[in-house]
């Protein structure tokens, strides 16, 4: 029996050893494959990715939820139908899409100085009306409170607000969250069938992506599924989620929440939370969609258009 286990056991080493050397050959061959498509600068020692495209009157300033892989693609149903009337920028934080990862504190001032200087190192200029989605709500809302100046409006996209943080919130225990950082890893992922890929990345049967933006999209999540900077990120949630609810709403920020149904978010009483934190805002009014967290996926022609004549009205 103990050596029928022992080969068992080779057998899974050896397994875990070829899917991990298969992994970065083929990281290394799709880095040549899929090179970044906006600009890379050096911040606090490491390299950011700001794609950034289009015209206009505002500049639009896109930026993800925890854990999004390819922030540039999973933006795209939105941002392309903005592209005709205003600037876009999407920015990638360490450890997600293009950009490398970082050591760098995972507190909300240290990611909000990084994503004003990338952008300013990217050539682009404040104010912004900023789009966050999800857990980057919090930053936005930093950003308002610390530089109100610079922030035109904010147009949330189910935004991260303090209070749910600190009385909704509930986060995947660790063990599992270091289990998938290890399949990540390890590249175990790839073995994952294209119907389950589907299932879990709902994007891929949007028509808004083209073959190849698939592609792209399935090689950022092989690299950038789980990082160390995600979860760092979480570990400094709450400490994050006090400091910015210490400072109150930011009084003369105009927002506008787009708030799904909640069903997948862990938070009980989310529409709620979102709908009176907006509405206690000097100007703010927010839309609820029948549609799940990633709404910009489900309903990017409404957002757009709502958003478009939302900036409209402030310029």
């Amino acid at each position: 029996m103990l050596i029928v286990l022992g080969i068992i056991a080779g057998l899974l080493l050896l397994c875990l050893i070829f899917a991990t050397i298969n992994h970065n050959y083929r990281l290394h061959k799709e880095k040549k494959q899929f090179p970044p498509p906006g600009k890379m600068v050096k911040v606090n020692g490491h390299k950011l990715h700001i794609y950034r495209e289009g015209k206009g009157a505002a500049t639009l300033v896109f930026m993800s939820g925890h854990g999004t892989s390819s922030p540039v693609l999973d933006f795209k149903p939105l941002w392309h139908r903005l592209l005709n009337n205003y600037r876009i920028a999407v920015v990638e934080r360490p450890g997600y899409g293009w950009s490398e990862g970082s050591k760098s504190p995972r507190d909300v001032d240290t990611m909000l100085e990084e994503t004003r200087k990338a952008l300013h190192l990217a050539g682009e200029s404040s104010p912004y009306v900023i789009f966050p989605h999800s857990m980057s709500g919090l930053e936005a809302l930093r950003w308002a409170q610390k530089y109100p100046q610079e922030v035109r409006a904010i147009v949330g996209l189910d935004p991260l607000v303090p209070e749910v943080v600190e009385h909704s919130l509930k986060l995947p225990p660790k063990t599992r969250l270091l289990f998938m950082y290890l399949i990540s890893r390890l590249g175990l992922s790839r073995l994952m069938p294209d119907a389950d890929a589907e299932k879990m990345f709902p994007l891929l049967q949007s028509d808004q992506l083209s073959t190849e933006d698939k592609k792209q999209y399935m090689s950022m999540v092989y690299k950038s599924a789980y990082t160390r900077n995600m979860l760092y990120e979480l570990d400094c949630l709450h400490k994050n989620a006090q400091k910015v609810q210490a400072e109150g709403i930011p009084p003369d920020t105009p927002m506008y929440f787009f708030i799904s149904e909640g069903s997948d978010v862990d938070a009980p009483g989310w529409r709620e939370i979102l709908i009176d934190y907006v509405l206690h805002s000097k100007t703010g009014k927010y839309k609820l969609l029948n549609c799940g967290h990633y709404l910009h996926h489900y309903q990017a022609e409404l957002i757009a258009k709502e958003a478009s004549a939302f900036i409209k009205s402030l310029l």
